[in-house]
C-alpha cells in the first residue's frame, strides 16, 4: 500500500473518527500507520480536535461506561487501559467519576455471584480465594470485593 497523501489522511481519518468515537493516540497510530509523516499526523490530529471530531475527554467517559457496562471491568483495569492509550490522569478520573457507584456494586455482586455459582470447590477459603482473584483479574478494587463477599454469605 502507498502512503496516503494529507489531505487522503485527513479525510479517512474524519470520517473514522465521525463514525465512532477514537482518542488521539489512536488516529495518530493509524496516520503513521497510512504513511503520512509525524508532523502531518499532528497537523491533522490538531485539526480534528478543533473541529471536535476527537475529544478525548468524551472518549474517556465513553471508554469507561462501555467496559463497564458491557465487558464489566473495574476502574482498576479501566485506568490502566486508558493510560496504556496515553490519556491524562484528569481525563481518566473523570471519565471513572462518570460510573454510577450503585451500578458499579451491582454488577461486582454479579461477578461474584455468577462465579460463585461455577466453583466446584467446597471448602470456603479455596472459593472465596478464587473469588477475590477473579474480582481482581476484572480491575475491581480488593475493599470493594471484600465488602460485596460479605453481601455473598
Amino acid at each position: 500500500m502507498k502512503p496516503l497523501t494529507y489531505e487522503q489522511a485527513l479525510l479517512r481519518a474524519a470520517s473514522l473518527c465521525s463514525g465512532s468515537e477514537h482518542c488521539s493516540s489512536e488516529i495518530r497510530k493509524k496516520l503513521l500507520l497510512w504513511g503520512v509523516t509525524s508532523s502531518q499526523a499532528e497537523k491533522i490530529i490538531l485539526y480534528l480536535i478543533n473541529e471536535k471530531y476527537i475529544d478525548n475527554k468524551r472518549f474517556c467517559r465513553a471508554y469507561c461506561l462501555d467496559k463497564f457496562r458491557y465487558n464489566h471491568w473495574g476502574r482498576i483495569k479501566i485506568g490502566q487501559m486508558l493510560r496504556m492509550l496515553e490519556m491524562k490522569n484528569e481525563d481518566i478520573n473523570e471519565g471513572l467519576e462518570s460510573i454510577n457507584e450503585e451500578d458499579y456494586k451491582e454488577v461486582l455482586l454479579h461477578i461474584l455471584t455468577q462465579k460463585n455459582r461455577q466453583l466446584k470447590d467446597s471448602d470456603p477459603y479455596i472459593r472465596k480465594g478464587k473469588l477475590i482473584r477473579h474480582a481482581l483479574s476484572k480491575g475491581f478494587e480488593s475493599y470493594l470485593i471484600t465488602e460485596v463477599l460479605l453481601q455473598l454469605h
